[in-house]
């Protein structure tokens, strides 16, 4: 048999009504938004139930949303004995991967994650920063164009490796222009311009990094009951020291979601349940490794089906 992994979703995969579902059936549920609306004074819950948009939309209430939702279901998992060998999260998700491996309660990752939200959110003024992803392109080509982009003084990076074929730039805004005109000519077809509020995982974000160091150093931290695969690094840590190392680093450092999946499907996870709102990640795990199953585990329909 081979092994099991929960995946955690990032920022992107909110919708208005997640989590209400599950909300309603589930007591243990009730009790980790009950958690988090008290660590935050306000009702996230209602946020993640009824919106509007727009302030579920912004990065400081988005990610405690996507958090709580994702730590939401996996108690209910947790509660019926579910049986994982690993986690990994996505950027955001890598913070529900970190709770789901014991390694902190649900109060101090949502206020953690709320300031993460704020810091990378004032880290760079609003029109001066972008993101895009790439599409059918591959990683060597796009760091090419970037390294080709970053001219006098303005700087774009690959952001997100997410696929084989699917790389997200980030970086001042000039520079990501100069990077979708230099892979348009080289026959790009498809450069889709995200509707984010900061260039997330590029050296912009070395103010938001710096910011939030302080709070995860005061972060209590446990060693993880089962290895989490890092975003920064690709590979599996438990210790407390390099868990929280890695989630300072990961602030202005590319998410290497591709060798991250490539390294657990090489430790024997052939199982990828993704816990959370949407299945976004479930089609990236397919495209990297198309031999695993791949599971979603966002609504109670779900839930039922596993048990």
């Amino acid at each position: 048999m081979g092994k099991v992994a929960l995946v955690f979703p990032g920022q992107g995969s909110q919708t208005v009504g997640m989590g209400a579902d599950v909300y309603a059936k589930y007591p243990e549920a009730r009790e980790v938004f009950a958690q988090a609306d008290a660590a935050l004074g306000e009702k996230l819950s209602k946020l993640c139930f009824s919106g509007p948009e727009e302030a579920l939309r912004l990065t400081r209430n988005t990610q405690p949303a996507i958090l709580t939702v994702s730590l939401a279901i996996f108690a209910v998992l947790a509660k019926r004995g579910f049986f994982f060998d690993g986690v990994a999260g996505h950027s955001l998700g890598e913070y529900s991967a970190v709770g789901a491996a014991g390694g902190a309660g649900v109060a101090d990752l949502v206020r953690v994650v709320r300031l993460r939200g704020e810091l990378m959110q004032q880290a760079v003024p609003v029109g001066q920063g972008a993101m895009t992803a790439v599409l059918a392109a591959p990683g060597e080509l796009v760091e090419d164009a970037c390294r080709q982009a970053s001219l006098h003084g303005s700087v774009v990076v690959p952001a997100n490796f997410n696929a084989p074929e699917q790389t997200v730039i980030a970086g001042h805004t000039e520079a990501v222009a100069r990077a979708e005109a230099w892979l348009a000519e080289k026959g790009v077809k498809k450069l889709v311009r995200l509707p984010v509020s900061a260039p997330f995982h590029s050296p912009l974000m070395a103010p938001a990094r710096e910011g939030l160091r302080p709070a995860l150093e005061a972060l209590p931290l446990s060693d993880l009951k089962v290895p989490l695969y890092n975003n920064v690094d690709a590979r599996p840590v438990q210790k407390a020291g390099e868990v929280r190392d890695g989630l300072v680093r990961q602030v202005d450092a590319p998410v290497r979601w591709v060798e991250l999946v490539l390294r657990m499907v090489e430790d024997g996870f052939d199982t990828f349940y993704e816990v959370g709102p949407g299945n976004v990640l479930c089609g990236l795990v397919r495209r990297i490794a198309p031999g695993v199953k791949t599971v979603p585990v966002g609504k109670v329909e779900h839930i039922e089906g596993l048990f």
